[in-house]
């Protein structure tokens, strides 16, 4: 799917639907939020790919986090967060922007990313999605990625989806990037659904 594809897709998705009522709503953003207060300090740069409205920004302003940006495609889904987090939000980088296409302008401590990459089905849209990995991460840094498990869902939003255990995401992002953590993760959809997630953090080699 190409980027305006991809865009206009989610920027539908959001404005047709509440916050509440996409399957990936939570309402506490574990386990996210907890592994990235293992990984992180409060000073750290968090970079939050395809945010979304997911209420992680505004928890990891209430724990402390004074360095947070948070990506997405689509701009209805920033501006359901912003008006949430109210005038907290200013405190927030937001970013409209398809990762694969993204120029990062500076690098960070913590690449957080809860389902984005599962869904680029192609090669070139994961290679592209690595590329900017690659630029914005510091080495030594953690990436935190979540996707959908082995037996998990197929597609998700209408969409086909990829599946990865720890193992096959880590051949994915490739030797620099060392599985630090693993961890199964069942999400519950508003409607009453099991969807399998891994959640993987990786730390980026020094080198």
């Amino acid at each position: 799917m190409e980027t305006t594809d991809r865009q206009a897709h989610w920027q539908s998705t959001y404005t047709a639907k509440g916050e509440r009522d996409v399957s990936w709503f939570q309402a506490s953003p574990q386990p996210s939020l907890a592994l990235i207060e293992e990984v992180g300090e409060l000073s750290s740069a968090i970079l939050d790919i395809g945010g979304g409205a997911s209420r992680l920004a505004d928890s990891l302003l209430e724990k402390g986090f004074r360095d947070v940006t948070v990506l997405d495609l689509s701009a209805a889904a920033l501006a359901v967060a912003k008006t949430r987090i109210g005038g907290q939000a200013e405190r927030i980088q937001w970013i409209v922007a398809d990762v694969t296409t993204w120029e990062p302008s500076r690098t960070y401590d913590v690449w957080h990313d809860r389902a984005t990459f599962h869904f680029l089905v192609g090669e070139p849209g994961r290679a592209a999605y690595l590329s900017r990995l690659a630029r914005a991460l510091r080495p030594g840094g953690h990436a935190i990625i979540a996707t959908f498990a082995p037996d998990g869902p197929e597609r998700c939003s209408g969409l086909p989806v990829m599946r990865y255990d720890a193992d096959s995401l880590g051949r994915t992002l490739g030797p620099a990037f060392q599985c630090v953590t693993t961890l199964r993760h069942e999400h519950i959809t508003p409607r009453g659904a099991l969807q399998a997630f891994q959640f993987s953090v990786f730390r980026r080699a020094l080198g």
